[in-house]
């Protein structure tokens, strides 16, 4: 596999969103070389990402690329650095006419990059490629204190979120 392959193709991205960002940022695909541009950096603002190796992040690339419709990892970049990360996760149900269901999942800026609108338009990004796929919704998780940003998203508070966890002691940060 080519080393600067793309995870999903960037027509899927709202041309719109793409030509939004304030200069010097764009918004892509995870590439299969991201690994060296700060991506782990950039997530460590969300949480904890434990020892991950160059061979292991391709190694959960390539299962990603494999598992066609279904992974949608999104980073803006500027100035050669990842700065901002969003996934699309699609669910492939039975119900709503076999409908896919959107997932939105780490979501996660820089932090000398925050407040420069980058979330939103991530999330926008994110939204853009789930209806250009024929998600009929897409829904997130988050804690409370994140609510009223995804409220400025366009996203409703629409039900309790419920975890049963398989891995034991460990604290809130060091969980998934």
């Amino acid at each position: 596999m080519s080393s600067t392959q793309a995870l999903f193709s960037a027509s899927l991205i709202s041309p719109d969103v793409a030509g939004s960002l304030p200069d010097g940022f764009t918004i892509r695909s995870l590439e299969r070389s991201d690994y060296t541009k700060g991506f782990f950096e950039c997530l460590q603002v969300l949480t904890w990402i434990g020892d991950v190796s160059e061979a292991d992040f391709i190694e959960r690339y390539d299962e990603m690329a494999e598992a066609k419709g279904t992974y949608y990892f999104a980073v803006i970049e500027y100035d050669g650095r990842i700065v901002g990360t969003g996934a699309l996760v699609v669910e492939k149900k039975f119900i709503h006419q076999r409908g896919k269901c959107g997932h939105i999942e780490e979501i996660s800026i820089a932090k000398e990059h925050q407040g420069k609108g980058l979330g939103l338009k991530m999330i926008k990004a994110l939204d853009s490629v789930a209806v250009n796929l024929g998600c009929y919704k897409n829904i997130l998780n988050c804690g409370p204190r994140n609510e009223p940003f995804y409220v400025k998203c366009g996203y409703d508070n629409s039900g309790i979120e419920m975890s049963h966890y398989f891995e034991s002691g460990r604290d809130e940060y060091h969980r998934g």
